[in-house]
């Protein structure tokens, strides 16, 4: 196996079986190291030896995962979900271990667990469900690379599912009405955050998590979160059209920001039939400049309660199911 043909596979493949193969899984690991260890890779340039380390970074990990490693007295299987920057581990009792990919994450790892912290010293308890709660946090040695981890471990709740498989499973778009239980509590998030004086930096599909039949919602992913004023750290790959114009300019963020992108995750989800009226209030959150969005979550949740209540009545539960 050549080192470009390596990483294609290691980039390609979504989980352990299509990375490691299921016939001879420890041959497979054996060609893909001999194809990207870094003291394998001779006269390469800078670009191929970069993607090789990454990929052959990913390879160990998820190897080590696959053997059941246990870190810190946290035993890890397979990674039960695989985010942005991290490999994430059922270790029971209602916990997930996340263990970056690569150690140059660390410092976004710290953010986290700052913004984690933050949030359960500042935040008020009646809404500290809609956000992740911190279990643990330690530092871990990769033995393969002497690269020093930052580690979380966070408490999570069942049956939670993204909004990335809401759409998958309605792809023409939900009925505005299922929309607004969710939009509703996006925003309760927001606005517990913003008062604990954070700023999410990435409400992205992936990082809203629902609970279907009890009409949950909880905001994960406070790795790249700032206070406002400050700067969002990176940008989720591939996603850069859903943040709003400070972020890639590097430019102070705020409470808008966040409101920006939960209001695109929001119509993203709606159908052709949304009523104009929700459109409207829609655009006025998604404004150019960040001094023009509202910037009040609290606020804004008691103006959309107002349309909701002119379009729909009094609210009332619409049970709502991920298998239409």
């Amino acid at each position: 196996m050549t080192t470009d043909e390596a990483i294609r596979l290691v980039t390609a493949a979504r989980d352990d079986n299509e990375l490691f193969g299921g016939d001879a899984p420890e041959r497979r690991y054996r060609e893909l190291v001999g194809a990207l260890h870094p003291d394998r890779l001779g006269w390469v340039g800078p670009g191929i030896r970069a993607a090789a380390i990454d990929a052959f970074l990913r390879v160990t990990t998820r190897w080590r995962a696959r053997r059941a490693t246990v870190l810190h007295g946290y035993r890890c299987g397979r990674p039960a979900y695989s985010g942005d920057l991290a490999d994430l581990y059922d270790v029971g009792a209602d916990r997930l271990l996340k263990l970056p990919r690569d150690a140059a994450d660390n410092d976004l790892m710290v953010r986290e667990q700052r913004a984690l912290r933050t949030l359960a010293e500042r935040g008020d308890p009646r809404w500290l469900p809609y956000v992740p709660r911190l279990v643990d946090s330690f530092t871990h040695r990769d033995a393969g690379t002497g690269a020093d981890r930052r580690i979380t471990v966070l408490g999570t709740a069942p049956n939670l599912h993204s909004l990335v498989e809401v759409r998958r499973a309605y792809p023409d778009g939900l009925d505005a009405r299922d929309v607004a239980w969710m939009w509703r509590r996006l925003l309760v998030a927001l606005g517990l955050a913003h008062r604990a004086g954070l700023v999410h930096g990435a409400v992205l599909p992936s990082h809203v998590l629902i609970d279907p039949d009890a009409h949950g919602l909880v905001l994960v992913d406070w790795c790249f979160s700032t206070e406002p004023g400050g700067t969002v750290p990176a940008m989720v790959p591939e996603h850069e059209s859903w943040y709003p114009p400070e972020v890639p300019n590097r430019q102070p963020c705020g409470p808008g920001t966040d409101i920006f992108m939960a209001t695109h995750c929001m119509t993203w989800l709606l159908d052709r039939r949304a009523p104009r009226q929700l459109l409207d209030f829609a655009r006025g959150c998604r404004q150019g400049l960040l001094r023009a969005r509202p910037d009040d979550a609290w606020l804004l949740l008691r103006e959309l309660d107002e349309v909701l209540h002119r379009l729909y009545g009094p609210r009332t539960f619409r049970p709502f199911t991920l298998n239409p």
